[in-house]
C-alpha cells in the first residue's frame, strides 16, 4: 500500500474472529434449526473463516510473509463451492414460478436455474422466461467461480479502514431483502421472481452479518483500532457469494457487489498491463498508480475517509438499483 499506511503497522488484526462469532452464534440462536438454507451458509462461512484464520496465523504469529499458499486457499474455495452446489442439487426444494397469477398455478423448475436480471421469471406475453437452466456440471463450475471470486474480491477490497466492512453490510442487506421476498409466496408472485421455499430464513443470517459488520465498523473506521484480516474478509466474501448462489442471483451479484468487481478488475488490469508492457518494451508499466483502485485514488491525493465514504455511496446506489430491477422487469 501507499507509504502513509506504514503508520498503521502494529494495529491488531484477525478481528474477523469477532465478526464470525457475532454472525454464527446469533444465527444459531434465532434460525429455524430445520432450515437447510441457514445451515449451508453457516457451514460455508465458518469453513472459509477458518481458512482465513490459518492464513492470518501464519503471517502474524509464524511470521511467514505469504501466509497460506495461494493454491491451498483456492482448494478451500473449490471445496466450498462443491459443498454448496451438492447441497443445492440434493437437499433444497426446486424453485417455483407462477404461471397463472389468478389461480396461483405453480410450476417447478430445475435447481440449476439462475435468474436473469431485468426479466420476469415468467412472461406470458412472449414466453421468454427470466431464468436460465444450466447443465449440472456447468452449474457446479459457476458456483465454485462465484465463491472464489467474491471471497477474493472482498479480500482485495479490505485495504482501507472500514471499506470492506461497510460495503459488505450494504451488499448483504440487499441480498437479505431478496431472500425475504423470494421466500414468500405473495411477494415472489407480485414481483414475478423465483419462489424459493425457506429462503426467507436467510434474512436472519443476513441481519446477524450486518449487525456484526456495524459493530466491527465502530472500531474499524478511520483510524482503525483493529483490522479484520483474511479471517473476516474471506468469511464475508463467502457470505455474499453463498447468498447469491442460494437465491439464484449470481448475475445480479455483479451489480450488487459492483465495487468489489471494480476492485478485482483493477488488479487484473494492472497485472496484465504490466506483463504486456514488460514483454513488449522490456520494462513493465503501470495502468493505475497503484492497485487495487482505492490505492490509486490515495496516490491521486484523496484522503482515506473520502474514498471510503464515496465508495459506500456508490455501493448504496448499486444496491438500490439492483432492487429496482424487480420492478423494471
Amino acid at each position: 500500500g501507499p507509504h502513509t499506511h506504514y503508520l498503521k503497522e502494529g494495529t491488531p488484526t484477525m478481528g474477523g474472529i469477532i465478526i464470525i462469532l457475532s454472525i454464527i452464534l446469533p444465527s444459531i440462536l434465532w434460525i429455524r434449526l430445520d432450515n437447510i438454507y441457514s445451515w449451508i451458509i453457516i457451514i460455508a462461512t465458518l469453513f472459509m473463516g477458518i481458512i482465513g484464520f490459518v492464513d492470518d496465523y501464519l503471517k502474524i504469529v509464524k511470521k511467514i510473509s505469504k501466509g497460506l499458499i495461494a493454491r491451498y486457499k483456492l482448494i478451500a474455495q473449490i471445496l466450498t463451492g462443491i459443498f454448496i452446489s451438492f447441497m443445492v442439487l440434493n437437499y433444497i426444494e426446486e424453485p417455483k414460478i407462477f404461471i397463472d397469477h389468478n389461480n396461483n398455478f405453480i410450476q417447478n423448475i430445475s435447481n440449476t436455474s439462475i435468474s436473469i436480471p431485468f426479466m420476469a421469471s415468467n412472461s406470458s406475453d412472449n414466453d421468454i422466461n427470466g431464468f436460465l437452466e444450466l447443465p449440472q456440471w456447468l452449474y457446479v463450475i459457476l458456483v465454485i467461480a462465484v465463491i472464489a471470486a467474491t471471497s477474493n474480491a472482498v479480500n482485495l477490497t479490505d485495504g482501507l479502514d472500514g471499506l470492506a466492512t461497510g460495503l459488505s453490510a450494504i451488499s448483504i442487506l440487499a441480498m437479505g431483502a431478496i431472500a425475504y421476498a423470494s421466500g414468500r409466496v405473495d411477494f415472489s408472485d407480485y414481483l414475478n421472481i423465483l419462489y424459493l421455499k425457506g429462503s426467507d430464513e436467510l434474512l436472519i443470517f443476513s441481519f446477524a452479518t450486518i449487525g456484526a459488520c456495524l459493530g466491527f465498523l465502530w472500531y474499524n473506521s478511520n483510524p482503525a483500532s483493529v483490522f479484520m484480516g483474511d479471517t473476516g474478509s474471506l468469511a464475508l466474501g463467502t457470505v455474499l457469494g453463498t447468498l447469491a448462489v442460494l437465491l439464484r442471483k449470481e448475475i445480479l451479484l455483479i451489480i450488487i457487489g459492483g465495487i468489489f468487481v471494480i476492485e478485482s478488475l483493477s488488479v487484473i488490469i494492472q497485472v496484465l498491463y504490466f506483463r504486456y508492457t514488460k514483454n513488449k518494451f522490456g520494462e513493465g508499466k503501470r495502468f493505475f498508480l497503484m492497485a487495487p483502485i482505492h490505492h490509486h485514488f490515495e496516490e491521486k491525493g484523496l484522503t482515506e475517509s473520502k474514498i471510503v465514504i464515496r465508495f459506500w455511496i456508490i455501493g448504496i446506489l448499486l444496491a438500490l438499483f439492483s432492487l429496482s430491477t424487480f420492478k423494471l422487469q
